[in-house]
């Protein structure tokens, strides 16, 4: 069935409820009000019963949240529910930073493979994970798609890294590099994460705030 549409406001939220859930199950809550979840976000009541709106009923009107459903219905609506299949594209700093300290497995991933082009890394394992030459990647792959390419890359081989990644099947990329990939999300989905520019956006935002505190 089609999903209709949900703005991307929301959907940055959605991963925020998850945790916040989360944390409350391991804290033994069993119920909550939109009140208490928004005092918790830093939001609204209001915009909480809206962003839940979007995806159905979950709530009862004067009696909050049941914190378990709740937390079922937010996994399931991310695809949580679904053990996704991974492989990591560039085992450098980055890649085999997350594939030591991430915790794929924990929050439902299966990393099937990394590779790389440093024959120095070829056969070495990080948390039960091999790396692999990259030119290996549609054999190592041949019988197992993977769902999602992680993009750990320099800038220079990200094009190349990306149609690899296209060729053996993925349909998502979590990309970490500064290179822009030039793929349809209609056949790929792309979630940038570009750390420099965070930071610039912070410094854009506390410019501002400085502008409005002691600006003329």
């Amino acid at each position: 069935m089609r999903r209709r549409f949900i703005s991307m406001a929301v959907i940055r939220r959605l991963p925020r409820y998850y945790r916040y859930l989360n944390e409350m199950l391991a804290a033994g809550v069993m119920q909550i009000s939109s009140r208490e979840l928004a005092d918790r976000m830093d939001l609204t009541a209001s915009q909480v019963r809206q962003d839940f709106n979007c995806f159905g009923d979950f709530g009862q009107q004067g009696c909050g949240y049941d914190v378990a459903a709740l937390h079922k219905e937010i996994k399931s609506i991310i695809g949580l529910d679904q053990e996704y299949k991974i492989v990591i594209m560039g085992a450098g700093r980055m890649g085999c930073s997350l594939l030591e300290h991430f915790g794929f497995e924990r929050r439902g991933f299966n990393v099937l493979a990394a590779f790389d082009n440093n024959p120095e890394l070829f056969g070495k394992s990080i948390n039960g994970v091999t790396i692999h030459d990259v030119k290996k990647a549609e054999e190592v792959c041949a019988t197992v798609r993977p769902d999602i390419g992680v993009l750990t890359v320099p800038a220079s081989e990200t094009k190349e890294a990306c149609a690899i990644l296209k060729k053996i099947g993925v349909k998502a990329i979590w990309n970490f590099t500064k290179g822009e990939l030039g793929v349809s999300e209609e056949e790929i989905v792309v979630e940038n994460v570009h750390i420099s520019d965070s930071l610039m956006s912070l410094c854009y935002r506390l410019t501002e705030l400085e502008d409005a505190l002691y600006g003329d």
